[in-house]
């Protein structure tokens, strides 16, 4: 386990040897890089449990600035993966999930923008646009862990005729996303009934790698909007324990890493801090870095220029010591 601190990691960054330079090559200055033409759905018909769902899906722009998109999804009904693969595939995949509070799903900031940093380096890059709690779901704060386990058996299951290898399918989730992640990597329970052969394969991912995870569900240190939109306002003491990360058995799950800015006002820093010494007691390999500043949500772009800026390296670097790039 490391746990490195400002000063130490401007250090060791600049000590270290450098990753293929597009993996750290910001997006185009003038005009936003073009959408990937590649989607899958997750569900051969209709997404399980849809019966009570009336929401419209709605892909909404918040950025004015001609240079990057900046967008969020809401009411998803047919989640899919959009696919971004690179030059040269090195053979590893990642299926990359995107916060939003459970509210919604951004869709470039902590996606395909953190994805094509990825391909850069060679990886198969598989951005989820997943169903929320709210919107009426039979299985209701499952439903996004439905298609998350999904998500993860698509992946697995074409590795082969893609080309890619089955057992380096890592999992990256940001905030809520990150939550979702982590039920991912720590649940074995099957949410969803099988629809077809695909859901024979594993649906565990072979690393986790959380970006300032939602993590608890309980106060203090819950983020309130998270927690309203999957468990509703006054949620049980029973619903508070079984989704929160740091109340779930981690024995036997992959290596796990966590990154988190210590001034994040968003997600307290202590969701990653609680998470932290569990996954270690169950015996799980685990690597931590803490930034003293760099808030919420940076994903690539808002980070830029600060030391937070070397996460994807830092990302690249665990995993190529666990064989997995």
């Amino acid at each position: 386990m490391t746990i490195t601190r400002r000063g130490a990691l401007g250090l060791a960054a600049a000590a270290a040897t450098p990753l293929p330079e597009l993996a750290m090559t910001p997006v185009s200055q003038t005009l936003a890089p073009p959408d990937p033409v590649e989607t899958i759905r997750l569900w051969p018909s209709a997404a399980p449990g849809g019966e009570r769902v009336t929401v419209t899906p709605v892909v909404t722009e918040r950025s004015t600035d001609p240079a990057f998109h900046d967008r969020f999804a809401r009411y998803t009904t047919d989640p899919i993966l959009t696919v971004l693969r690179p030059e040269r595939p090195n053979g590893a995949s990642l299926l990359l999930i995107p916060g939003g509070g459970y509210k919604w799903a951004v869709v470039d900031k902590e996606g395909l923008d953190c994805a094509r940093v990825f391909a850069a380096a060679g990886i198969t890059c598989f951005v989820l646009r997943y169903r929320l709690p709210g919107d009426g779901w039979a299985a209701g704060p499952d439903a996004p862990l439905q298609d998350a386990q999904r998500a993860l058996r698509i992946v697995r299951a074409r590795a082969v005729a893609d080309g890619l290898d089955p057992a380096r399918v890592a999992v990256l989730g940001a905030s809520a996303g990150g939550h979702l992640a982590g039920m991912l990597t720590a649940r074995t329970d099957q949410t969803y009934a099988p629809v077809d052969e695909i859901d024979a394969v594993s649906m565990g991912p072979d690393l986790s790698i959380l970006l300032y995870p939602v993590a608890t569900m309980s106060d203090p240190f819950v983020h309130a909007g998270s927690r309203k939109e999957m468990l509703g306002e006054t949620p049980s003491a029973e619903a508070i324990a079984r989704y929160s990360l740091e109340r779930m058995d981690w024995t036997g799950r992959p290596p796990v890493f966590l990154l988190h800015a210590m001034d994040d006002e968003a997600v307290p820093v202590e969701n990653s801090l609680s998470l932290l010494p569990v996954i270690r007691s169950a015996g799980v390999p685990v690597e931590a870095h803490l930034f003293q500043e760099g808030g919420h949500g940076f994903g690539i772009r808002l980070i830029a220029g600060k030391p937070a800026a070397v996460w994807p390296e830092l990302v690249l670097r665990w995993a190529g010591r666990r064989g997995w790039v």
